[in-house]
């Protein structure tokens, strides 16, 4: 069964590190702020200026004037500390945020990502994106295997705008998470229930699949 929202966000919540400074993307990647595991300890970014992001808050917490990138209403971690994004985008290109997680529209087994324009649709835009891929090396990209109508996000090479070249190196989708190397995807899990073949059916780009594929395993 392919994962849902929430089990994607909890999912990259698993590659997350104590003492990580983790910048997350508009959609999906923000719901990773809720699950980040117990006895650690991590610092979220938002390139509007927030080091230190918390929970989304209650309905008795939200606070209007602190949001996030996505405009989405946020709270504060102890700790954390208010700038302009002016010294929020010079951490970024200065290479100081540990982890980026993304949302994209197509990724190809070159590692370059699509995440910012549809030729004659209303997207919202690069915002911080282009920075964030320049600037990080440790990139989680996080979307659907497939679009709406069963074409794979999975791509030999992209067919939309760039915003990064040969820069992402893991993907997690709503049916499997992926290693970038050497030109070739590369299946590391599966969502449970979901088969291998049904993953290889919906990868268009080159999928090294090893002898066993172990199942994604979530807290219970």
């Amino acid at each position: 069964m392919a994962l849902s929202r929430e089990q994607l966000a909890q999912r990259v919540a698993q590659e997350l590190q104590d003492g990580f400074y983790v910048n997350l993307g508009i959609g999906i990647p923000t719901l990773v702020a809720n699950y980040v595991p117990e006895g650690i300890e991590v610092m979220l970014q938002s390139e509007n200026g927030l080091l230190g992001m918390g929970q989304f808050p209650t309905d008795e917490e939200v606070d209007a004037d602190l949001i996030n990138a996505g405009k989405q209403t946020v709270t504060m971690a102890t700790g954390a500390s208010l700038f302009d994004s002016a010294e929020s985008f010079a951490m970024i290109r200065g290479g100081h945020v540990d982890l980026t997680v993304l949302g994209a529209f197509e990724v190809d087994c070159q590692g370059n990502i699509a995440s910012y324009m549809i030729p004659g649709k209303l997207i919202k835009g690069m915002g911080g994106a282009m920075d964030l891929v320049a600037g990080a090396d440790n990139i989680i990209v996080t979307m659907t295997h497939a679009s709406k109508h069963g074409e794979s996000k999975l791509l030999a090479e992209c067919t939309l705008p760039l915003t990064g070249k040969g820069c992402i190196k893991k993907v997690l989708t709503d049916l499997a998470f992926l290693e970038i190397k050497e030109g070739k995807f590369h299946l590391l899990e599966r969502a449970p229930g979901v088969s291998v073949e049904e993953i290889v059916k919906l990868t268009a780009g080159e999928l090294v699949v090893p002898n066993h594929v172990p199942e994604m395993q979530f807290p219970t």
